[in-house]
């Protein structure tokens, strides 16, 4: 698909499918998808979209009416706070309103290139362009591009460059940033310098071109307990708190920001005990859509309640709207006092960074939770939010990475699935600083990648988690994703501690994690669910002492 083409006619259902929150967002077929749910359920979870059975309150198949749901969830997280509730608007008013946040954010995103002074090529008709993939093809009824191996999924950014799926052509820039090379050229001698010099030299290259700077001081956060209530999760007596994190706004009144939060923990806590931050849609515990296959098993909430731990759920889209046109709301909006965004300062990913560490603020004067062993849970774009919270605030304790492809683990040097010109289109940029855009071409100029966000996480210990690329597509780049990791055991080692002890990335289902780094491929799609038990093992080690 065209990325020109798509941001003139954005629809929100298109950014699902490019974007890469969907299940089946690489539109496999029927029959792989009915092999793709045989190879997950192995892993003891179903997928939804795999069934022919007709969804109950839809009435359409099951495949589809997973993607009419996946689709609320998208414009969920759409919605800027202050907005009308999308089920309160027509059709017409819902199509208008999206309507006005694509247009706006095409015209943000345009903004952004101009000042850039980044010249984009004129493209002939996608299917006309000599640098399309060979044997590629659309489907009828579909603006996407296919190849010939599952789960190979092709469009074409404005910069005119394509998905790449070969392995031979993936690592254009085999170099990568020597973290133990200071700017200056000198070598990091000892741990001292790494704390002193190098760490904050990193933070400062990964502010300059990819995440941005945030504001020295943001306004102070007031935190109400809006419900309290006894609950009994699986076997597990506990109470749910539903927060708010109310953002000081004197700066700018018309602006509101307010942090949802949902934090449970064990009813009989005789101990302050530790905390799993997922971040996600606030939906209560055990809930999923009627008629939608139901993962087997128990809960995230249900296992980490039986370690005697809490589970808590914050919503990034309290804290910052996704999409580019909310950057003049949530809390960059508001530090802005709703002026355009500079190149230089942060997106959406520190963003929703900043609202994770307000919650954690506010667990360090809970005398029931251990602030010091408080953990963070994403998936996709919340699995590179979680990657750059826990480099970015120390005081995070572990984290869980769900497939967070490029952006978040894998390497931006790396061409293979999501490339530069994806993380870049006015459908994703507002992740980020605007001054990436200006690397899209050119990753190998970038000061810093991928290998250094998790030495910014050391001596902490980390779990990447991803699914199958015959299932959850190769989209994510799995590959890109384990050599990142595995790029950071020298930082892990110098400090310390035991990295994933190997270069080689190992068999789909076997878990690696006998050091502080930890690496699992499932054998479902575009979840964590399959490896929640590893990691909850994982970070027992470092919890249960």
């Amino acid at each position: 698909m065209d990325m020109l083409e798509r941001n003139k006619s954005w629809s929100l259902w298109n950014s699902m499918i490019l974007r890469g929150t969907l299940c089946n967002r690489r539109a496999i077929t029927r029959r792989d998808t009915e092999k793709a749910q045989s190879d997950t359920e192995k892993e003891g979870f179903d997928v939804p979209c795999s069934s022919r059975k007709e969804h109950k309150l839809t009435g359409l198949p099951a495949r589809r009416a997973a993607l009419v749901l996946a689709f609320v969830l998208t414009c969920m997280a759409a919605l800027p706070a202050r907005s009308q509730n999308i089920f309160e608007m027509s059709p017409k008013e819902r199509a208008a309103y999206f309507a006005k946040i694509d247009r706006e954010s095409y015209q943000n995103w345009t903004r952004m290139i101009d000042i850039l002074h980044i010249k984009l090529p004129k493209l002939p008709p996608a299917a006309k362009d000599p640098n399309r993939p060979k044997d590629t093809y659309q489907k009828k009824g579909s603006s996407n591009w296919y190849g010939k191996k599952r789960g190979d999924l092709y469009t074409r950014s404005a910069w005119d460059t394509w998905n790449n799926y070969d392995e031979a052509k993936a690592n254009p820039y085999p170099k990568l940033p020597n973290p133990f090379v200071m700017s200056d050229g000198k070598p990091v001698k000892n741990a001292a310098m790494w704390w002193k010099v190098r760490r904050p030299q990193i933070v400062r290259e990964f502010n300059n071109e990819i995440y941005g700077w945030a504001p020295k001081h943001t306004p102070p956060v007031h935190w109400e307990v809006i419900s309290r209530r006894d609950t009994t999760i699986g076997k597990v007596e506990a109470v749910t708190r539903q927060l708010v994190g109310h953002v000081d706004n004197t700066i700018d009144p018309k602006i509101n920001v307010n942090i949802k939060l949902t934090l449970t923990l064990p009813a009989k806590v005789t101990h302050p005990v530790p905390v799993i931050l997922a971040f996600s849609f606030d939906f209560p515990p055990g809930f999923h859509f009627p008629g939608m296959p139901v993962p087997k098993g128990p809960s995230w909430q249900e296992q980490v309640l039986e370690r005697g731990w809490g589970a808590a759920v914050y919503d990034p889209t309290s804290v910052q709207p996704d999409n580019g046109a909310g950057l003049s709301e949530g809390i960059i909006g508001l530090m802005n006092k709703r002026k355009l965004r500079k190149p230089g300062q942060w997106g959406a990913l520190r963003a929703w960074a900043w609202g994770a560490s307000q919650c954690l603020n506010y667990f360090e004067t809970d005398k029931a939770i251990d602030a010091k062993k408080v953990g963070l849970e994403g998936l996709s774009r919340y699995g590179k939010a979680v990657l750059v919270t826990m480099a970015y605030d120390q005081r995070f304790a572990i984290v869980l990475v769900g497939s967070s492809g490029k952006g978040g683990a894998a390497l931006f040097r790396r061409n293979y699935g999501e490339d530069m010109g994806n993380i870049c289109s006015s459908g994703e940029y507002h992740w980020f600083a605007g001054n990436l855009l200006k690397y899209v071409l050119h990753p190998d100029k970038l000061s810093v990648d991928s290998n250094e966000l998790f030495a910014l996480c050391a001596p902490r210990p980390v779990f990447v988690s991803c699914g199958s690329p015959l299932v959850e597509g190769r989209w994510v780049d799995d590959r890109g994703q384990f050599m990142a990791e595995a790029a950071a055991n020298p930082v892990y080692e110098f400090l310390g501690k035991k990295g994933l002890g190997t270069d080689t990335m190992p068999p789909m289902g076997t878990p690696l994690m006998k050091g502080t780094l930890a690496f699992r491929q499932h054998h479902g799609a575009h979840t964590v669910v399959p490896n929640w038990p590893y990691f909850l093992k994982f970070a027992a080690r470092y919890f249960d002492k």
